[in-house]
């Protein structure tokens, strides 16, 4: 992981999106999808995909959940409600929320919107 972990940062550092390399087991897909999901959670923002069969499982753990996206709307929700009472923070399912957590909020949120844009543009 080290490697891949500091290919990531590098990325960071430079205002580049991390993009985990290729599975080349194509006839794996539970392999692809450990690797997917690995890569992830260090950050990384998608996946290589040398095979057709591989696309849907990036999409499925390179994409935010739905429960994820309406969670995130209910945090931009609550702080702007938070914000109109002149209150810095929030609480959304019983934690506290504030402007860090907003900032991920919005970044779900825009990437579902990119990715929903890009599927209706190929239909």
């Amino acid at each position: 992981h080290f490697a891949l972990s500091r290919m990531i940062v590098a990325c960071r550092a430079y205002g580049l999106r991390p993009i985990d390399g290729p599975f080349g087991d194509f006839s794996d897909p539970d392999g692809f999808r450990a690797g997917a999901r690995r890569a992830a959670a260090l950050g990384a923002e998608g996946k290589w995909a040398i095979h057709p069969s591989q696309v849907a499982l990036a999409n499925e753990v390179f994409s935010p959940p739905a429960a994820e996206v309406d969670r995130a709307h209910r945090i931009i929700e609550a702080l702007r409600q938070a914000a109109a009472q002149g209150k810095g923070a929030a609480a959304v399912d019983g934690k506290m929320i504030d402007a860090a957590s907003e900032r991920m909020a919005q970044t779900v949120i825009a990437m579902d919107e990119a990715i929903r844009t890009a599927a209706a543009s190929r239909a």
